[in-house]
């Protein structure tokens, strides 16, 4: 994959690709998004999401949302693709955060973008705390916020008036993705995807995490096609095992135009590899047996579950419909043995297994952690790169001006 896209980077052939996964891409109806009385539900008017795939409203009378629901059967991944929402949807907005039980809204816009609204503020900020929807009897409240630089993190409480219920979820908001434009870097991004999949907000115990932008197709598409890849890598053998174009195809089958320049589509290529190379370089089936060993003894699993590479849980379905409570704890997957408790034998290479046991697990602690100060690092050296840039420019066009007169003052 690598190879690949130096290929494409040498011959400037990024366009080509783009167009080519355009012309191939299938396209479907979306008549319920053109009907008069949705028309003014849609940001954009080229933009609408196909009525085999659209997400609809249960407890409202027009069950209409510019919403679609992705799915990547293999990967074990679903996403609600959605657009940014307008003042008056966003009550629709947590109507469909509450039915599907989603448990994060992941934001990659900002409210205000080259001087227009790109997206409604539908979120309490700190100065208000709480914002209320009453067209459809919702009430958010701010319960924390935490800003990591190129992303924040909020924690929200979503209540329902009309049944009185609460529920906590997350709201993960880059901040620093321009418009029709990709990150600075793969590592900012990588760090944020893999602050969200910390959270467990990715998993099949709650329903599909809403994800968006303005549209719903540009960078909500390269989030989704990255996380997926790494997925399906983490799965397979490795890289050249996924096709990053197939997998885009499959994903427009659901939601039209994903990925929008063919800068997103190379920005893409660039975090899968990037994100692989972590995959292999941490041997992700010694992490899963570590979790394994940790759950199967009963230990209390402390470090493992912020891996930043989580495995998903290898679950039958993906969860899309009544909302259930997390899966966990241990009596799922313990795996219960019978055992003679009086041989000492046995009772001794059973010590010896948990040493090495817990050997293992501090070394895969130690492996993570130095994975996580590597990312930091990078985004430092960026930070400090982009201070003393001007600095540098500025010193070094001064030196020339002065070489310049004195070299003029010299030969008059």
């Amino acid at each position: 994959m690598e190879q690949e896209f130096e290929d494409f980077d040498s011959s400037g052939r990024w366009q080509n690709l783009y167009n080519e996964i355009r012309n191939q891409a299938s396209e479907y109806p979306y008549k319920v998004a053109k009907h008069p009385v949705n028309r003014n539900l849609n940001r954009y008017r080229d933009v609408n999401p196909y009525d085999h795939s659209r997400v609809k409203l249960e407890n409202s009378e027009n069950d209409y949302i510019n919403a679609s629901l992705v799915t990547v059967k293999e990967a074990q991944r679903a996403y609600i693709l959605s657009q940014g929402p307008l003042k008056h949807t966003c009550g629709h907005f947590w109507l469909m955060i509450w039915e599907q039980c989603s448990k994060a809204v992941i934001m990659l816009n900002r409210v205000i973008e080259k001087g227009s609204e790109k997206c409604a503020q539908y979120w309490p900020t700190v100065e208000e705390l709480q914002l209320s929807f009453t067209d459809t009897g919702f009430i958010v409240r701010l319960l924390s916020e935490e800003d990591q630089f190129h992303y924040i993190i909020r924690r929200l409480e979503l209540q329902n008036t009309k049944t009185r219920e609460s529920r906590e979820m997350y709201h993960f908001h880059y901040t620093t993705w321009p418009d029709f434009g990709v990150p600075e870097s793969p590592a900012s991004f990588l760090n944020f995807l893999f602050k969200v999949r910390e959270s467990g907000s990715l998993g099949l115990e709650y329903g599909p995490p809403v994800v968006h932008c303005s549209a719903g197709i540009g960078r909500s598409g390269t989030f989704a096609l990255v996380d997926t890849c790494l997925v399906l890598m983490n799965k397979r053998t490795g890289p050249s095992s996924v096709d990053i174009q197939r997998v885009l195809l499959d994903m427009r089958e659901y939601r039209m135009g994903l990925i929008q320049t063919p800068d997103q589509l190379r920005f893409s290529y660039k975090a899968v590899i990037e994100g692989a190379k972590l995959i292999l370089t941490y041997n992700s089936a010694a992490q899963e047996s570590t979790l394994k060993v940790l759950y199967k003894d009963g230990l209390e699993p402390g470090l493992p579950p912020t891996l930043p590479l989580p495995i998903p849980r290898l679950n039958d379905g993906l969860s899309n419909g009544p909302c259930s409570e997390p899966k966990g704890g241990t009596e799922d997957i313990i795996l219960h043995k019978d055992c003679d408790v009086g041989h000492h034998v046995a009772d001794k290479s059973g010590h010896i297994r948990k040493r090495h046991r817990a050997e293992r697990i501090a070394s895969t602690t130690q492996r993570v952690q130095q994975m996580k100060q590597r990312l930091t690092d990078a985004e430092n050296k960026l930070e400090k790169w982009r201070y003393w840039r001007p600095i540098l420019f500025n010193a070094g066009a001064g030196a020339a001006l002065v070489i310049f007169v004195l070299c003029w003052i010299y030969f008059q």
